[in-house]
Formats: structure tokens, sequence, C-alpha cells
């Protein structure tokens, strides 16, 4: 009684947004809103392109379809507020919208790195056993396979608002972050947070290790797979349809890894290294991908081609 009449909990927390790069956030907002907006540019376009072509009605760029839909919605669940800090000086933001920015930010995280494990997948099975691609990732397969992906990332997420909602909060208000995260988030409570860090950190190694592992996995027997092939040309062709999802791969594994060690492990990194490699890890990737599809499948590529220029031949390799 006598500790809820002493103190009050907090209803809003305060972004800081860079930490120590506060003078030049004007310009920090520049690239970001040019990464938003080649965001929803970019994978506008995919999904309209896979939508309105008949010959793009396969597995491979139905997941590529989802992929794009989730990186719209991940950008979006964090470029928005960014950028009302930076040019707004909107800082404060309220503890149960901070709370579903920090959920649809982990989910969609989570989704992302399943459908990158489906892609495999689909890859794995188009070169290795192509007499049963068609018979194996049917339409149906291919949606299950997406339900599973968002079901997976709903239930486990769940826990951490819940977890950080018993958690009193009550002299601790800002946190040094251009957006809600987990961590940084937990940090700020007036109580023992050694359940919320754990099931954190359970949660994010489990789901980095297992679908890392599926992804080398698979490869590894596409590997196998291309070096048995005679001809030097089947062996580029088969490699070549993998190109574009390798860069994914690397693209969204690369600053998410980096972030996370240097959460965990990095104590002499500055904090502005830190949130920026995390912003970089939510921005980039969204805006990367629909460019390496769209550089690297040709389907892809001359299809947007004869969108926005009905009258250039396309090229027939």
């Amino acid at each position: 009684m006598a500790d809820n009449a002493t103190h009050h909990y907090i209803s809003s927390f305060f972004l800081v947004g860079i930490p120590g790069l506060q003078d030049f956030h004007c310009w920090i907002s520049i690239p970001v809103c040019l990464l938003f907006s080649l965001t929803l540019l970019g994978n506008s376009i995919i999904i309209i392109t896979i939508k309105l072509e008949p010959s793009l009605h396969q597995p491979m760029y139905f997941f590529l379809g989802m992929l794009a839909m989730n990186d719209m919605a991940l950008a979006s669940s964090t470029a928005p507020k960014m950028l009302g800090i930076f040019w707004l000086d909107a800082h404060w933001i309220d503890f149960d919208i901070c709370l579903a920015q920090l959920y649809f930010i982990h989910t969609f995280c989570i989704i992302e790195s399943a459908l990158l494990v489906a892609m495999a997948f689909d890859r794995y099975v188009a070169i290795c056993i192509p007499l049963q691609y068609t018979t194996l990732l049917t339409t149906t397969m291919v949606m299950k396979m997406g339900l599973a992906s968002v079901v997976r990332a709903i239930f486990l997420v769940l826990p951490c608002p819940f977890l950080i909602r018993r958690l009193p909060y009550y002299t601790k208000y800002v946190i040094n972050h251009a957006y809600c995260e987990h961590m940084a988030v937990v940090k700020l409570a007036s109580a023992n947070t050694h359940v919320n860090r754990t099931y954190g950190i359970c949660v994010a190694l489990s789901v980095m290790v297992l679908d890392l592992g599926l992804i080398a996995t698979s490869y590894l027997k596409i590997l196998q797979a291309v070096f048995r092939l005679s001809s030097q040309h089947a062996r580029s062709k088969a490699l070549g349809t993998c190109a574009a999802h390798v860069c994914t791969i690397l693209v969204s594994y690369t600053p998410a890894l980096f972030s996370f060690l240097t959460h965990r492990i990095g104590k002499k990194v500055p904090p502005s290294v830190h949130i920026i490699f995390a912003s970089l890890y939510l921005l980039v990737p969204p805006t990367v991908n629909p460019l390496v599809y769209g550089v690297k499948t040709k389907q892809i590529r001359d299809r947007v081609i004869g969108l926005f220029f009905p009258n250039k031949k396309i090229s027939e390799n």
C-alpha cells in the first residue's frame, strides 16, 4: 500500500532517437525517409507484378510476394515514428502504443526469417527433387507455410508485452532508442527483469539458430546436387536461381547479427552505433529485397520493364 501511495506508474516513454546525434536528426531523416519511400514503392511493384503476370504464379514468387508484404509492414511499424522524432520532435509515445510497436516489430522480424526458410526450401525442392516440385509445393501448401510463419511469430512474441505489462515503471521513462525495442523497454523497469531478459534472448537465439540451421542445411543439399551435375551450364543455371535468395539472406541476417552481438557483448561500442545498426536492420533489407529480386530474377525484371516501358523489346535471355 505504501509503495502504491508513493509511486506513480509511468504512462508514456520518451524516445531519444539517435543518442549523441540529436543535432543531426534532420540530416539522418533524409536517408530514413528515402529508404522508407523506396521500400513502399519497390515492394508494391513486386506485389503488383506478381499479381498481374500469370507466369509468376509459382511458389517461389508467392513466397516473394509474402516477403514484400511483410517488408512493407515492418518498415511501416518503424519509420513513421522515427521520422516523427527527427522532423517534429515527437519524442513521447504512450505506454500501450510502445508495447504495440514493440510487438509488431519483433513479430514481423520473425515472419521475415521464416519466409527466408520457406524460400530456401523452395529452392531445395526445385533443384534437388525437381520432379516432385509441383506435387510438394502446391498453392495450398505454400499458403499453409505462409500461415505457419505468421502463427509462429505471433505466439513467440505474444508473451513479451504481457511480461512487460506486469513490471512496475516508476522513475525511468527515457528510451535511448529510435523506436520501442524489447530490451530497451525492459531495462527501464523498477523491478527484477530476469524472466523478461531470459525469454527475450531464448526467442532470439532459438529463431536465429533454427532458421539459419534450416537454411544452411538446404543450401548444403543444393550444393551437393549442383556439383553432381556434369554440365557447367547446368550448374551455373541452378546456382543462378539461388543468387537473389542468398543476397536477401546476407542483407537480412548480417546487420541483425551485428546488432544482436553488439547489444549484448559490445560494451565499448557507442550507443549511437547500436541504434544505427538496429535501425538499418529494420530499414535496409525491406528496401534492398525488391531491388535484388528485380535485378536478379529475369521474369520479374522483364515484366517490370514491360509495365513501365511497353514499347521496349524484352530480352530473350
